[in-house]
């Protein structure tokens, strides 16, 4: 085996040696930033050649407000810190920062009463100005939508979060840290005075790691000696996008409201800063960790999914909803009728294919989806091992929280 890397351009043994933090997206970047401005010397590794490759740079570019998230949970929290760290952080670099508001829209008696629960959370939340529309008034804020009633967020917002990991990137390197870029984690060997990380296989000696690893945030935890729970079950998120001539249908981003009963959030629509707006996404399992397209197959990966106990007990729990998430995966009618529930002037022939995502939804051996954001300590090593959404809205929150409670002295 090779000697340790002293990783050129840090100090070398003791005291001297960088901490280590293995991915590079969103959090991953935004912690070395956060490590950086205290002074840490830091190291970023990532098996792709180019910082947020997947979930950082496959997301809906959505700056969440906290309208759905428990009050006192770590997402509430760390999404209303993480909209001012963030609105701030594109302001200093010239990035694109639109509040162009959101519609939450009911459509039944059921989903009416859910919107109290949602108002409630907004306030103790301490989301702005939210309010109630009645059709008459959700008319004049959405001309084209329809619903029996909506919460109304003016204040949510629309990013490109492509350009503000790049922007982290640009900082991280800016204070002398590194990124180690196309180069595989595969081995992390915790010990009593630091950690040994192997990347593009070479080891690098170093005093502390942090795992944000995404959709492998299981395994390259376990890599650490982690428990296997919770395990990471990849869905893939397929979007269709208006035609550029029928973006004019809505002014911000029309949701639907979420059912306490399902996983996921269903179909809705975004515009994103670049003009285009884009209609999804649904939720079909992955055959593939990075599977962003039909065909895209790993049987290593599948074998995975398919032998974790969890995964079972979710199909037996979820089976009619993930029939009608593939029906619309398959109909591209199906999957405007969806969005004309709340846009009736859509149409398929409105719809034009759109690049789709994959998210890495936590799962617990009981079939259990992880809802909180999870992070573990093992001595030397802190994993993110559950991120989901509004985890890019809270990137720089999660920094925050993650070097101030795990990390006090890197």
């Amino acid at each position: 085996m090779p000697a340790a890397d002293a990783v050129p351009g840090f100090g070398g043994g003791g005291s001297g040696r960088p901490v280590g933090v293995v991915g590079a997206g969103l959090i991953g970047l935004a912690v070395a930033r956060r490590l950086a401005q205290r002074g840490a010397e830091v190291v970023v590794f990532d098996k792709e050649p180019e910082v947020a490759v997947h979930q950082s740079g496959h997301n809906s570019g959505v700056v969440h407000s906290g309208l759905y998230y428990p009050p006192g949970s770590l997402k509430a929290v760390l999404c209303r810190r993480g909209v001012g760290l963030l609105k701030e952080f594109c302001a200093e670099h010239g990035l694109p920062y639109r509040e162009i508001g959101k519609v939450v829209v009911a459509h039944s008696p059921e989903e009416v009463a859910r919107l109290d629960v949602l108002q409630e959370r907004a306030r103790a939340n301490g989301v702005p100005r939210v309010r109630r529309l009645d059709p008459a008034a959700l008319r004049e804020v959405e001309p084209e939508v329809r619903g029996l009633a909506a919460l109304h967020s003016p204040t949510t917002a629309i990013v490109d979060f492509r350009a503000v990991a790049r922007a982290l990137a640009g900082e991280v390197t800016a204070a002398g840290g590194r990124l180690v870029l196309g180069a595989e984690v595969t081995a992390i060997r915790p010990g009593p005075h630091g950690v040994t990380v192997t990347s593009g296989g070479r080891p690098y000696e170093l005093r502390r790691a942090v795992i944000c690893a995404g959709l492998y945030s299981d395994t390259v935890a376990r890599l650490a000696g982690d428990a296997p729970s919770p395990a990471i079950l990849a869905f893939r998120g397929e979007y269709y996008r208006l035609r550029p001539e029928r973006a004019g249908l809505v002014r911000g981003l029309v949701y639907p409201v979420p059912d306490p009963a399902y996983p996921f959030l269903g179909v809705h629509l975004t515009p994103r800063v670049d003009g285009q707006v884009d209609i999804g996404p649904n939720a079909v399992l992955a055959l593939a960790r990075e599977g962003y397209r039909r065909r895209d197959v790993d049987l290593r990966d599948l074998g995975r999914a398919l032998a974790w106990p969890g995964t079972r007990r979710l199909v037996r729990r979820h089976w009619r909803a993930g029939l009608h998430e593939l029906h619309g995966s398959l109909s591209k009618r199906a999957f405007a009728a969806q969005a004309a529930r709340y846009v009736p002037a859509l149409t398929a022939a409105d719809l034009l294919p759109a690049p789709a995502g994959v998210r890495a939804q936590a799962l617990d051996s009981h079939g259990a989806l992880v809802d909180d954001f999870t992070l573990t300590a093992l001595g030397p090593v802190t994993a993110l091992r559950n991120a989901p959404s509004p985890a890019a809205t809270s990137c720089l929150a999660i920094a925050a929280h993650l070097t101030d409670h795990y990390l006090q002295h890197p």
